[in-house]
């Protein structure tokens, strides 16, 4: 209902947006470029359409051959400025999705945050072992920085070209913004999608001449993982709360009852803050599943540690191979 009373809004956020995009396009705003490749991934909505294991993705595709580094914003970290992940680094010092590459990928890539992207991408390049490839995580928007390579996401469920902008959708700019993404993904698509749903998609987003349009899944783990990094198979793991604060739970909660698993679930909102009432509230419920960005704020609770447990997803993209030569391509191009 809030949403179809601030439609009068729309039209005033779509000019504002469409403006500050159009003065990027004519130069009157001037973009950074950077000597190195540097890949974005991003989408035209508010949250939710996978951009994390698409950065994994990425970071598993790139990190034996080049040294990587990822920058974030860090939504919600405790820091400012400049942070470049260390050994002692929390998940208030740099945001929960970078804390989850540093924590997975940390030995491998470096893992850093500022809001200012194109000030970060230059503190990186003055490091002792500056990275060869720089992964931009949610900056499609950022136009600061001009990547060289756009990687664009949007849901099966809710596609960008279904949708609005705020505040009576969820699109954060108009539809054409789609215009600069060199690779579009369709995310969390339904496993039996068929050619000819791909094909109904891809006429109804549009392709430029430049641009490529693939199709993913989600791939969720057989087993939970402990605190103390213990497996346990997901079809014996019943009985448990699932606690999510992500932009949209319904494919796990699907994925878990196809699994016909005994389950509550407590949904909190995305990037949820954590409080003492929360903690003291998930100290009753027994087992506890979450996501793996949840786990993230969750672990370091010593009251919670026997009881948490998260479940791993990957990212399946249909016709990989096609996907990964674009993204070599263009990183050895440099």
């Amino acid at each position: 209902m809030l949403r179809k009373i601030l439609f009068p809004i729309v039209p005033i956020y779509y000019v504002v947006t469409w403006l500050r995009n159009r003065f990027y396009d004519l130069g009157i705003k001037t973009s950074t470029s950077f000597d190195i490749p540097i890949l974005c991934v991003g989408n035209l909505s508010v949250g939710g359409t996978g951009k994390t294991p698409m950065i994994e993705y990425l970071i598993t595709l790139l990190k034996e051959n080049y040294n990587l580094a990822t920058l974030s914003r860090g939504y919600k970290r405790k820091t400012k400025g400049f942070q470049l992940a260390n050994p002692i680094t929390t998940v208030e010092d740099i945001g929960d999705e970078p804390y989850q590459f540093h924590t997975k990928f940390g030995d491998n890539i470096q893992v850093a945050v500022d809001a200012q992207r194109a000030n970060g991408i230059g503190k990186l390049l003055q490091l002792d072992a500056a990275p060869e490839v720089i992964l931009l995580d949610d900056a499609l928007q950022h136009r600061k920085v001009k990547a060289g390579f756009n990687i664009m996401l949007t849901t099966y469920n809710a596609p960008f070209f279904k949708d609005f902008v705020l505040p009576t959708g969820n699109l954060r700019e108009p539809r054409i913004g789609y215009k600069r993404a060199d690779i579009i993904v369709v995310t969390k698509c339904p496993n039996d999608i068929t050619n000819a749903e791909k094909s109904t998609f891809i006429k109804r987003i549009k392709p430029f001449m430049h641009q490529h349009v693939f199709f993913s899944t989600i791939a969720y783990a057989n087993a939970v993982i402990s605190v103390n990094n213990e497996r346990q198979d997901i079809s014996s793991f019943d009985d448990f709360t699932l606690v999510t604060g992500i932009a949209n739970a319904t494919p796990l909660v699907d994925f878990l009852n196809l699994k016909n698993l005994k389950f509550k679930h407590l949904e909190f909102k995305d990037h949820h803050e954590f409080t003492s009432q929360d903690i003291f509230k998930l100290n009753s419920v027994g087992k506890i599943l979450t996501t793996e960005k949840d786990f993230m704020r969750l672990k370091h609770y010593n009251t919670l540690k026997a009881q948490l447990f998260y479940l791993p997803i990957t990212v399946n993209i249909l016709e990989h191979k096609t996907f990964d030569d674009l993204v070599k391509t263009f990183v050895k191009a440099f």
